[in-house]
Parts: C-alpha cells; sequence; structure tokens
C-alpha cells in the first residue's frame, strides 16, 4: 500500500471516531443511552459519512487544510455538521441545532486530539513521565 493511501486510511479512522464520539456526546440521552445498538448505530453513520467526506475531500486541492491543526478542526467540524444532518433526523427543537452542535464538538474534539496524540503521543508521555517520576 503506498504511503498516500496508509494516509488517507488514517485520516479516515481518524475522521470516522471524531464525529461518532461528538455525535454519542451530543444525542439527547447520550449518557443514559450509551449501551444502546440504535444509539450507537446513529453515531457510527455520522461517523462513517464524516470519514467518507473526508477521505473524498484528500482528492481535491482542500486536502491542503488538514495539514494546518485549526484548518483541520474547522474543516472537519463542517463535515460532521453536513454527516449528522444526513445521518439521522435531528433530536434538538431548533432545526439543524443537533447538528451544528455535534459539529462544534468534533472540531472541540480534533483540536484537541492534534495537540495530544501528535508525534507519537509525546505530550500524553511527557505528562506520563512527571506523574510516575515523583
Amino acid at each position: 500500500m503506498s504511503s498516500e493511501w496508509k494516509r488517507r486510511l488514517r485520516l479516515f479512522v481518524q475522521r470516522f471516531w471524531q464525529p461518532t464520539s461528538a455525535c454519542m456526546t451530543c444525542m439527547p440521552g447520550s449518557w443514559m443511552n450509551v449501551m444502546s445498538l440504535p444509539h450507537w448505530t446513529l453515531a457510527f453513520k455520522t461517523g462513517l459519512f464524516t470519514g467518507i467526506l473526508a477521505l473524498l475531500l484528500t482528492f481535491t486541492p482542500a486536502r491542503k487544510l488538514f495539514g494546518n491543526r485549526y484548518g483541520n478542526a474547522l474543516i472537519v467540524g463542517l463535515l460532521t455538521v453536513v454527516g449528522d444532518t444526513f445521518s439521522h433526523p435531528n433530536h434538538y427543537g431548533l432545526p439543524h441545532l443537533e447538528a451544528f452542535v455535534t459539529g462544534a464538538v468534533s472540531g472541540v474534539l480534533t483540536l484537541a486530539a492534534s495537540f495530544l496524540l501528535e508525534d507519537r503521543f509525546r505530550r500524553v508521555r511527557a505528562v506520563w513521565a512527571r506523574v510516575t517520576a515523583g
């Protein structure tokens, strides 16, 4: 497998878990229904749709946005809004409000992951070393 396809596969997996996690968090009754199969199905649909959209963007000039952590968070948040809108009906009162909240949470998760998980968890390992050294 070429390095370009490995990068695309990694991007798809990342863009799958972030919207899925955001969707699980933002759906009404999320913490009560965390073991509910229908709840997970809706979250997986959102993640899958967002991951596919992100994968498709890697074939366009917009792929450059994935290289910048803020551009990446913005594009993932926007793609999550689209993915959430098309994967299931709104559960909040205002139209598309749930999709925008899910997109915002997904963007924040993406940004946090870029700080914590980059360079093979360098920051996480540094904090762990400080905690266990004392």
